[in-house]
Order: structure tokens, then sequence, then C-alpha cells
């Protein structure tokens, strides 16, 4: 089992930074990919980056060139740096890992936390 606890969401301005923080427990558990999805009232949760095993990235569109994954491997940590953030940043963000078992991948999920951008 893997519990995922999330930091760092608040209230910031459009064009300021935040930073947000995931840290898996146990840091013994094998963990393939760390990422962060967002999700906003009415619609899909969707997907925002995500890093893999030899820091492969992925980002969705809309957060290219403002948004920097990165992670922590011995903490089994994942931090995502939000940069020029816009008012449609605005959403509850979600952090997400798998982990292998039983020859598949298993997903797991913070609580969420609130990353709310003002014009």
């Amino acid at each position: 089992q893997v519990q995922l606890v999330e930091s760092g969401g608040g209230l910031a301005q459009a064009g300021a930074s935040l930073r947000l923080e995931c840290a898996a427990s146990p840091i013994s558990v094998p963990i393939n990919v760390m990422g962060w999805y967002r999700q906003v009232p009415g619609k899909q949760r969707e997907l925002v980056a995500t890093i893999a095993v030899y820091d492969r990235t992925n980002y969705a569109d809309s957060v290219k060139g403002r948004f920097t994954i990165s992670r922590e491997n011995r903490k089994n940590t994942v931090f995502l740096q939000m940069n020029s953030l816009k008012p449609e940043d605005t959403a509850v963000y979600y952090c997400n890992a798998k982990s292998p078992r039983s020859g598949g991948l298993v997903d797991y999920w913070g609580q969420g936390t609130q990353v709310t951008v003002s014009s």
C-alpha cells in the first residue's frame, strides 16, 4: 500500500509561481512513474505532467515551458514547479504514483491540493 501526501498548493496571482510536493510512503516501495493531474468541477481529471524511470518526462501541452516536474528517488518524492501561472491553471492538483504489483502497475492517488490563480 502506498500513501501519497501533497503539499504546496494555495492562492497565487497570475504570473506568479507555486511549487507542489508529493511524498510517497513507505520510502522503500518501488514506484515506476510519479505525476500530477488536475481537475476542475464538472470536468474530467487531466494529466499535467509525469516523470518515469531515468527521468523521462511528459507534459500536457497547456503547461509545457511553464511547469517542470522533478523527482527525488531516494525519498520517493515528486515536485511540480509551476511558473507563469494562469487563471486557467486553477484546479485541484492530485499526485499519482504507479507501483508495480503482480505483473502490472497499480495507481495510487493523493488527497489533492487546491491551486487557485487570480487574474
